[in-house]
């Protein structure tokens, strides 16, 4: 195994699952910010979208409903005072920052700051070695 992905001398088992825990839960939340930016983008669009709609609205002679629709939905907060773009950026800053910093410092804490220790020990548990496509390493 390549000293990046091994446990520091001394390193108990309890420590490196629980910084392997983080990491994966860190994973998990990279997953959830991406769902955030799909809606930050869906969001936006859809409210792009309205301009057609308005005009369609407007070609038919529905000048109350284009204008209802205008000015009720066209370019209104998601939430209270925030488009999207806010909502993103308060995550980002706040609990995202968070998040990463104490991932990042409990793994310096506990394995010496390397990343997946947890998954590069199963890996060399579950391998079969000397078999193609078991190499321990690339170009091993």
């Amino acid at each position: 195994m390549d000293a990046a992905h091994s446990r520091p001398p001394g390193t108990p088992d309890a420590a490196v699952e629980a910084a392997g825990r983080f990491s994966e839960a860190l994973e998990r939340l990279e997953r959830a910010r991406g769902a955030l930016y799909d809606f930050h983008q869906l969001v936006g669009r859809a409210d792009a979208m309205l301009d057609d709609v308005v005009a369609s609205l407007e070609a038919l002679g529905r000048d109350r409903l284009a204008a209802e629709v205008r000015e009720r939905l066209v370019g209104r907060n998601v939430l209270q005072g925030r488009w999207t773009f806010q909502v993103v950026e308060e995550f980002d800053d706040g609990y995202y920052a968070l998040f990463r910093e104490l991932e990042e410092r409990t793994r310096q804490e506990l394995v010496g700051g390397r990343r997946h220790v947890y998954e590069a020990e199963m890996k060399q548990r579950r391998r079969t070695a000397g078999h193609p496509g078991h190499e321990a390493a690339p170009g091993a």
